[in-house]
C-alpha cells in the first residue's frame, strides 16, 4: 500500500493535493512526517465539491447509503495494521487501545447502516386530507426528515479514529445523506489520511459522487475558520476544548446566515458517593475510581475528575485508598506536548487554590502524565468556580461536604456536564431521589454505581449535555440519535405522489 504518511496530502473530491506550506506531526518516536497546511482555497474547493455532490448523494436510496457505510468500515479494517502502526507513533496510545477504537469506529458505521435501513429516523407522519371538514377543509400533509447539506467535521485530538475523520460525526452525517468535509487534527494527520484513503476507496467501489467526502489537514487556525465560515456549509460537528469550540461556535453564530454548531467541549463528570455506599464499599469504589481516572492517561471527555462525599472517617479512608491506588500507576504518554503542558497548568491551578490539600503528587515532564490527587471542602468548592473547570488528564479532586444539604448545594452549583454519577446502596435511595432531579438538569447521562469512561455506541446513548459540556443540549454526538443533527423536517402539502420522495409514498 502506498505510504501516505510520508507523502502527506489533502483529499479533495477524489484528488490527492499536497501543494503549498507544510507542517510536521509530532510522533513519540522517529522522525516527523510532513503534511500540507489547509488553505482557504483548499476549503473552498472541497466545500463546493460537497455541494455539487449533495443532490445526487441525498437522492440515492437508503440501502445504497447503508452499503456505502459498510464499505467504509470494510476498507478501514483492511488497513488495520497501517492505521495501528501510524496511530501509535503519532498519539502514544497503545496498540490495543487503537485496535479497540478501530472496532468502535467500524461498529458505529455499521450501526448507522442498520439504522437508516430501518427508516424510523425519518419520523414520517401523514395527516390525510379532510375536504369536507367544517368550517375549513384540511389539506393532505406529509412530513419527513431531509438532509441539510454539506457538513464540516473537526477531528478530535483524543480519539484518532472514533471521533475523527470517519468517526461518529462523519458516520452520522453520511448516513443522513450529507456530504462531509473533515478537518483533520494536527495531532494525528497520518492516521487521518489512511482513514481518508479508506473512505475514498469505498466511494469508488460504491460509485458515490467524489465530492461526498474530503479531508483537509489543519496546521493553521485559518483552516477551521474558513471551513465554518464557508457559505455552503450547513452545520458543524466538533469535539475538543472549550476555548476552541466556543471560538468556532461564535463564528457560526456571526455568519450572515448562522448555522448550527454541535460542539462537545468538556466536562468534569462529577461522582457523588452517598453515605451508605461510602461506608459499605468505599475501598472498592476508590480503587475503581482510580482506574477510571487514569484510563488513557485521563484523556477522555468522560473522565470522572471530581468526586463528592460527606465528610467522615469513611471519607478519610476513601481518600487514602484512592491515593494509594493512584500511586501504583506509572506515568503515561499524553497525546501531544501541548496537552501535557495544559495538564501541568491545570494541576498547578488546582494545587494553588485556597483550602486545597495535596494527597498525591508526582513528577510530570515532557509528554508524560502521572496522577495527582487533591482534596478540598464543599465550602471551598462553592467559593471558587475555577475548581469546577476541566483538567484534561489523570487528576482527581475529592470534595468533602458537611452534610446532605451541602451536597445538594454543590450539585446545584455544577455547570453542564456530559455525565453525573451516583454511587448508592439501598439505604441511600431517599437521598438519591433528591439529587437525581438536580443531576438530570446538569448532564446528558446519569449513571448509578458505575464509571462514565466507556461510552456505549447504541440507540439509547446520549453523549452531550448542557453548556459547556456541549453547545446544543438537545442532541448527542454518540448513538443513533446523532443523525438528527444533520436533518430537518420538510412538510409536503397536497403534493402529487409522483413528486413525493420515495420514502413518503
Amino acid at each position: 500500500m502506498k505510504d501516505l504518511t510520508v507523502t502527506g496530502k489533502h483529499l479533495i473530491a477524489g484528488d490527492w493535493v499536497g501543494d503549498g506550506e507544510r507542517f510536521a506531526n509530532t510522533p513519540v518516536a522517529g522522525e516527523p512526517d510532513q503534511f500540507p497546511v489547509g488553505t482557504t482555497g483548499h476549503v473552498d474547493r472541497a466545500v463546493r465539491a460537497a455541494e455539487d455532490a449533495f443532490a445526487a448523494y441525498a437522492g440515492i436510496s437508503r440501502s445504497e447509503r447503508a452499503a456505502f457505510l459498510r464499505a467504509i468500515a470494510d476498507e478501514i479494517e483492511a488497513r488495520g495494521k497501517e492505521i495501528t502502526a501510524i496511530g501509535t507513533r503519532e498519539s502514544g496510545l497503545l496498540a490495543a487501545r487503537l485496535e479497540g477504537e478501530r472496532g468502535r469506529t467500524t461498529g458505529q458505521l455499521r450501526l448507522f447502516a442498520v439504522h437508516i435501513e430501518d427508516g424510523g429516523y425519518l419520523d414520517r407522519r401523514h395527516d390525510p386530507a379532510l375536504p369536507d371538514r367544517q368550517p375549513l377543509p384540511r389539506p393532505d400533509l406529509r412530513v419527513m426528515q431531509k438532509p441539510v447539506g454539506p457538513i464540516a467535521v473537526f477531528g478530535a485530538s483524543n480519539f484518532p479514529l472514533a471521533f475523527s475523520v470517519a468517526g461518529g460525526d462523519t458516520a452520522s452525517a453520511l448516513a443522513a445523506g450529507c456530504p462531509v468535509v473533515a478537518k483533520g487534527h494536527e495531532a494525528h494527520p497520518g492516521t487521518g489520511q489512511i482513514v481518508a484513503e479508506a473512505i475514498n476507496a469505498a466511494i469508488h467501489k460504491q460509485g458515490m459522487p467524489a465530492g461526498v467526502f474530503s479531508l483537509i489537514h489543519g496546521g493553521s487556525r485559518d483552516t477551521g475558520r474558513a471551513l465554518v465560515e464557508h457559505p455552503l456549509i450547513r452545520a458543524v460537528g466538533f469535539t475538543g476544548s472549550l476555548d476552541g469550540g466556543r471560538a468556532l461556535f461564535d463564528l457560526c453564530a456571526a455568519r450572515p446566515e448562522p448555522i448550527p454548531f454541535y460542539g462537545e467541549l468538556g466536562s468534569v463528570n462529577p461522582m457523588f458517593v452517598l453515605p451508605q455506599a461510602l461506608a459499605a464499599r468505599g475501598d472498592e469504589i476508590a480503587r475503581a475510581w482510580a482506574s477510571s481516572l487514569t484510563m488513557g492517561a485521563g484523556q477522555f471527555c468522560t473522565n470522572p475528575g471530581i468526586l463528592f462525599a460527606i465528610g467522615s472517617g469513611a471519607a478519610d479512608t476513601f481518600a487514602e485508598t484512592a491515593a494509594e491506588a493512584l500511586s501504583e500507576t506509572d506515568p503515561q504518554v499524553m497525546l501531544t506536548d501541548g496537552i501535557a503542558e495544559a495538564y501541568r497548568a491545570g494541576r498547578d491551578r488546582v494545587a494553588g487554590a485556597t483550602d486545597v490539600q495535596e494527597l498525591l503528587t508526582s513528577v510530570c515532564d515532557l509528554r508524560n502524565a502521572a496522577p495527582h490527587l487533591y482534596r478540598t471542602t464543599g465550602a471551598a468548592w462553592l467559593a471558587d468556580e475555577a475548581l469546577g473547570e476541566e483538567v484534561f488528564g489523570p487528576l482527581g479532586l475529592i470534595v468533602t461536604v458537611e452534610d446532605e444539604s451541602e451536597m445538594e448545594a454543590v450539585a446545584r452549583s455544577l455547570k453542564g456536564q456530559l455525565t453525573c454519577t451516583l454511587h448508592l446502596d439501598k439505604p441511600d435511595t431517599a437521598f438519591a431521589r433528591k439529587l437525581l432531579p438536580i443531576l438530570e438538569r446538569k448532564s446528558g447521562r446519569v449513571l448509578a454505581n458505575g464509571f462514565p469512561t466507556g461510552v456505549e455506541v447504541a440507540d439509547a446513548m446520549v453523549h452531550g449535555g448542557p453548556y459547556p459540556a456541549s453547545t446544543n443540549f438537545g442532541h448527542t454526538s454518540v448513538g443513533t440519535l446523532a443523525i438528527r443533527r444533520w436533518l430537518r423536517p420538510v412538510c409536503y402539502q397536497n403534493m402529487p405522489n409522483e413528486l413525493l420522495p420515495a420514502d413518503l409514498v
